[in-house]
């Protein structure tokens, strides 16, 4: 499948309904308990917020600026353990839907051009990377953090499940 914006909008329009309906009324005991190596679904949504606020239109700004040597800044990709610690994860829900929303119209406002699509700017990781390239890794990056919530929320009753677990491929 190619890139088209529509269809990435539609992924980026419904991750935090989807969020809000798999995660808002469970316990703790399902959505915490990760660590720096092993996100809980508190954890994820955490990050996704700091993502919405300094990573996809910040760089899509970036890019179409189109200044000499434009390069984006580092992503601190930990962040969320501290700037999410006081909250509940029904305000960080709360939080990613309100910063999901200002970002898509935020994303309408720039007025994307298939020329535009085109456009570069250099990753501090990666090199250089064009507008299509960022704006498709923020819908699978919406859908790999998903899958990351939900494999989470498996591994609880990884050793409940008993001989189940061979057919189960999530637990593997």
């Amino acid at each position: 499948m190619q890139f088209e914006l529509e269809h990435a909008i539609e992924i980026l329009g419904q991750t935090p309904s989807a969020l809000r309906a798999m995660l808002g009324n469970l316990s703790e005991e399902w959505t915490h308990g990760g660590s720096r190596e092993d996100w809980s679904p508190y954890d994820i949504v955490g990050h996704l917020i700091n993502a919405e606020h300094t990573n996809w239109i910040p760089r899509a700004k970036v890019i179409l600026a189109q200044a000499e040597n434009a390069a984006f800044e580092p992503f601190d990709r930990y962040v969320q353990f501290e700037i999410s610690k006081d909250k509940t994860l029904h305000e960080l829900l709360e939080d990613f839907e309100s910063a999901r929303s200002e970002s898509l119209m935020r994303l309408e406002a720039l007025e994307i051009t298939p020329e535009k699509l085109a456009l570069r700017a250099a990753h501090p990781d990666l090199g250089e990377v064009n507008l299509a390239q960022l704006l498709s890794t923020w819908a699978v990056h919406d859908l790999g953090h998903i899958r990351q919530i939900v494999t989470f929320m498996a591994k609880k009753y990884s050793d409940s499940v008993g001989p189940w677990k061979q057919y189960l491929s999530i637990l593997k």
